[in-house]
């Protein structure tokens, strides 16, 4: 490694904590080490620790540490946050109760809301009212606050929302709310709507900002574990954390506006899978990354990651699928919008009541694992069937840092899987792995053929320690024609993570007719947002040069309760940012409906949006030119399919494509993760060192 200062991108998965560190000059080395679920920040400290001691390092050689976790959303899943109160308008007690309406099963009648993050008891009103102009029409009543404040820390509350009708347009009734409790209860956990998400929709508002409460104690407590754990190895350099967004955010940013951290495991990967298609010279890509709880899928199309406006956790559903909405908690911030399934390389494999395989949503996680880790584990799982396959080196993972027991996956295979179905223990593990490959190409068609695009026509970027092992095969039956694995595919979204910026999102609701706009007041607005974003990334430590500011509005026709975003133009707001809203609105309704109304329909603005970057001064691209491989291919049996059967399969490494093609079957095996090519299709290593799969060989 080189003498400079290295960064470090570190990510957390359900089984594998995965470390990447780059060096001044661009290269990497890498470090994948199982994740400690009763304490996350655990692995993170004992895997750097180790890769340290194995590369000459040390804490003082940290520039920064950027990371993604999935502590929030974990404690979403798992309802396991803050013990939150809400304190709202009289008569709104029950937004929560309410939602949308949105059934997720519109013919199950067994089907039940998931239970609201803040139980009814804990919902108190206050008898006050602000009209959608902003008037006062009831005062606040200071008395009523401080009978609900108390009612609610005599129950213990760990952390309190507040969210008051129209406080969007005028906060000043949230605010005397806040300096109360400040004054009465000054370390409690609190999260104000105004601050959190200003912007109309009572439902959505109220529910980001209690999922920010309910979760900040959690991540609080994660962060101060982590921070103590990097000064015990010496790292004293700035914490950055990915967001949903795919943008960086410090650490202690984080602590307090946690809602915006929520998906911060998946977005790096997808990060890391842009900057690959912008280099390699892909328009369009779909990033897919299977690891070994959930697999994820994405898409990038001209350079740009597809953003939803908000996104749902828990509740039984992932992410992702419009045709399902209505279970999870919603919330409205930006998020890179994924499609996500319950399939990694945990997933446990079962039969179901009908007697047919099951693959999912349950995980063997890292810990009991796989039955091949020998940990305890006795349901067979997606890698216990590619290891019966052949496609996973039968005595090691990660360069021999997990043993595998081939024989006990065979056998607990056979015994709950193949016995009863009446199969051979190998078509039994070839079955299993197709159906996980079915429930994966559902995450794909959700990003892609649900929103009108062809996968046919993109190339499909697999990683993650188990994407590169199905990517080929997923890919020939989805029609798709190239599929790409990076470097360091194992732990791509660890290195994703070296390629982010930090990225602040700010909005604000502002409804007006696009043909009668007031001009003076939509530029102040503007202005106000722009001011609010530079002074945030200027406290960051950012120079002005390094500052990138992108503009967006959201319209709807008028009565539509749903809107679109749109971009805005660079530049002076004048009186033709009207005709140019609604062109791009127009066309957006197009895209994503299938039609535009008449030009007689009014259209209005209903908000703006501002992403305010920070670009890190710091070098991305680089890394050593890879060398050919010097040792011999070796050779196993590997199973295709009752097409194919039992075929001699060359086992090689990356280094071997080095100036040659080769010709399917072959397994690629590397230290985070094993690449399968079938049988019919050609791999070959463009000039960036990425594995080039062509599928139709």
């Amino acid at each position: 490694m080189s003498d400079s200062k290295i960064r470090i991108g570190v990510d957390i998965g359900g089984t594998f904590t995965d470390i990447s560190i780059m060096d001044a000059a661009g290269g990497i080395i890498t470090k994948k080490v199982s994740s400690t679920p009763n304490n996350y920040a655990r692995a993170i400290g004992e895997g750097l620790a180790a890769a340290f001691g194995e590369n000459g390092l040390g804490g003082a050689d940290v520039a920064e540490l950027l990371h993604g976790t999935t502590v929030a959303s974990n404690a979403i899943l798992e309802l396991k946050g803050a013990r939150t109160g809400l304190i709202t308008t009289k008569g709104f007690r029950d937004v929560l109760e309410l939602r949308l309406l949105r059934m997720p099963r519109l013919y199950d009648l067994l089907w039940e809301k998931p239970p609201t993050l803040v139980d009814r008891h804990l919902r108190l009103e206050v008898d006050e009212r602000i009209d959608a102009r902003g008037n006062i029409v009831t005062p606040l009543n200071e008395a009523d606050v401080v009978a609900v404040l108390d009612q609610l820390l005599a129950e213990k509350v760990e952390a309190i929302s507040v969210c008051l009708l129209h406080s969007y347009v005028n906060d000043a009734h949230e605010k005397q709310i806040h300096d109360i409790i400040r004054r009465r209860a000054p370390e409690m956990v609190l999260s104000i709507s105004s601050e959190v998400l200003p912007e109309i929709k009572e439902y959505e508002r109220t529910s980001t900002t209690v999922i920010n409460s309910y979760v900040k104690p959690v991540v609080g407590r994660y962060l101060n574990n982590l921070t103590a754990d990097l000064k015990g190895i010496d790292i004293g350099a700035p914490l950055l954390l990915m967001q949903s967004n795919g943008g960086l955010t410090p650490a202690e940013v984080a602590a307090e506006m946690p809602v915006h951290i929520i998906e911060s495991g998946p977005a790096a990967g997808v990060i890391g899978a842009r900057v690959l298609a912008r280099r390699a010279g892909f328009d369009k890509v779909i990033s897919f990354d299977m690891g070994g709880t959930t697999a994820k899928a994405a898409l990038v199309e001209n350079g740009e990651v597809t953003r939803a406006e908000e996104y749902s956790v828990g509740g039984g559903i992932m992410i992702g699928s419009r045709l399902m909405s209505g279970a999870g908690y919603v919330l409205k911030v930006p998020a890179i919008d994924l499609a996500e399934v319950g399939a990694g390389g945990g997933s446990i494999i079962a039969i179901d009541a009908g007697g047919a395989p099951q693959v999912g949503p349950e995980s063997a996680g890292s810990f009991p694992g796989p039955v091949c880790y020998d940990l305890g584990g006795t349901e067979p799982t997606v890698t216990d069937a590619n290891v019966v396959l052949g496609y996973i080196n039968p005595k090691h993972l990660a360069g021999g840092a997990v043993k595998l027991h081939a024989d006990k996956s065979k056998a607990a295979l056979t015994e709950k899987v193949a016995k009863p179905l009446g199969l051979s223990p190998e078509r039994a593990a070839y079955g299993a792995h197709m159906v996980a490959a079915a429930n994966m190409i559902r995450a794909i068609k959700a990003v892609s053929s649900e929103r009108g695009r062809d996968p046919r026509e993109f190339a499909l970027v697999a990683f993650g320690g188990n994407g590169p092992l199905f990517a080929a095969g997923m890919a020939r039956q989805l029609g798709m024609k190239r599929v790409i694995v990076p470097p360091s595919a194992g732990v791509f979204s660890s290195v994703g993570l070296l390629y982010s910026d930090v990225e602040y999102n700010l909005s604000r609701t502002y409804r007006q007719h696009t043909r009668s706009l007031d001009l003076p007041a939509l530029v102040a607005a503007w202005n106000a947002l722009e001011t609010q974003a530079t002074d945030k990334l200027a406290a960051d430590g950012f120079r002005p040069d390094q500052i990138r500011l992108r503009r967006f509005a959201k319209l709807h026709y008028k009565g539509q309760a749903y809107e679109l975003s749109v971009p805005v133009p660079d530049g002076a707001i004048t009186e033709r940012i009207a005709a140019q809203l609604e062109d791009a609105f127009g066309e957006e309704h197009e895209r994503t409906y299938g039609h535009r109304a008449g030009p007689n329909e009014p259209v209005e603005l209903v908000s703006l949006n501002l992403t305010a970057s920070g670009e890190l001064d710091t070098l991305r691209d680089g890394g050593a030119d890879l060398a050919p491989a010097t040792e011999a291919a070796s050779e196993r049996d590997a199973y295709f399919g009752p097409e194919h059967g039992w075929m001699a399969t060359p086992v090689i490494s990356r280094a071997h494509l080095v100036g040659r093609d080769w010709k399917g079957p072959v397994v690629i095996e590397e230290y985070d993760c094993t690449c399968v090519v079938p049988p019919g299709m050609t791999a070959s290593l463009d000039t960036l060192g990425n594995i080039a799969i062509d599928v139709a060989g």
